[in-house]
Order: structure tokens, then sequence, then C-alpha cells
């Protein structure tokens, strides 16, 4: 009897480990996550300030900016795009439902919007084709990965 009493609690330890390090690993992945989200903000206010700085030159000298914008404009199309990726991943790593109507995070248990009383997608729904398995963070673009058409003006 002692020793069936000792190895239930070797199991029951295993367990309790092995469920630590899966969250260890998840509030890792999440973290990484919110970095890359913070660098592709980043990002997009760098391609904000380079298009106002070509309409601004543009104007100054009574011409037009129209050379460049739309590539700038595709730049933070696509970092937009990039950013709503990642604030999926976020979102099912944290566990939460967005609110398709407000976008308020409730908790992944809800059925209704805790905010403007809505109903939830469940998370199936909501993250179609995204599991959490499927959300190792991606590394962050190197700085100035993306073409800069204005980075001799300097």
């Amino acid at each position: 009897v002692r020793m069936g009493v000792l190895e239930d609690v070797v199991v029951n330890a295993k367990s309790a480990a092995e469920t630590v390090g899966k969250e260890a690993g998840r509030l890792v992945d999440l973290s990484r996550l919110r970095f890359n989200a913070s660098d592709i903000q980043r990002e997009i206010s760098k391609k904000y300030e380079a298009l106002g700085r070509m309409v601004y030159d543009a104007g100054k000298k009574g011409g037009s900016a129209d050379r460049g914008l739309d590539d700038i404009i595709r730049q933070i199309d696509g970092l937009y795009h990039k950013l709503d990726e990642v604030n999926g991943r976020i979102n099912v790593l944290s566990r939460k439902k967005v609110c398709p109507s407000c976008g308020f995070k409730n908790d992944d248990k809800a059925d209704y919007c805790s905010h403007c009383g809505m109903k939830l997608p469940d998370m199936a729904e909501q993250f179609a084709g995204q599991s959490p398995e499927d959300t190792s963070p991606e590394q962050p673009a190197e700085a100035g990965s993306t073409e800069d058409p204005l980075s001799d003006e300097e």
C-alpha cells in the first residue's frame, strides 16, 4: 500500500510539472508575440512619418507627392495585416474572445460580450485555422528590412 501511495505522488508531481512547463511556455510565447506586435506598431509609425514627410516636402516645393505614396501605403497596409495576425495569435494564447461588434476582449468562456452584450463566436469560429499550437511567435522584422523610399533624404 505504501509503494502505491508513493507512485501516485510521483505521477501527480510529474503531471503538475508538465502543466507548469506548458503554462510557462505559453507565457513566454505570449511575451514574444507582444514584443513582435510592438515592433510592428513602431514600424507603422515610421512609415506614417515618412508618408507625412513626403507630402510636406512635395507641398513645400509646390509639387505632387504622388510618386512613392502608393509604395508607402502598400507597406503600411502590409504591416497592419501582419499586426492583425500577431494580435490574433495573442488572443488565442491569452484565451480571449474578441467581440466582433465593439472589439472588447472577453473571457474565453463568455457567450456574450460583457461590454456591449453581443453574442460572441465560439473560439473555433473566431480563430478558424489557428490553434494554440499554431501560435509560435514569428521573429520580428529587422529594423529597416522594408524598403524606405525616403532613406536617402535624412
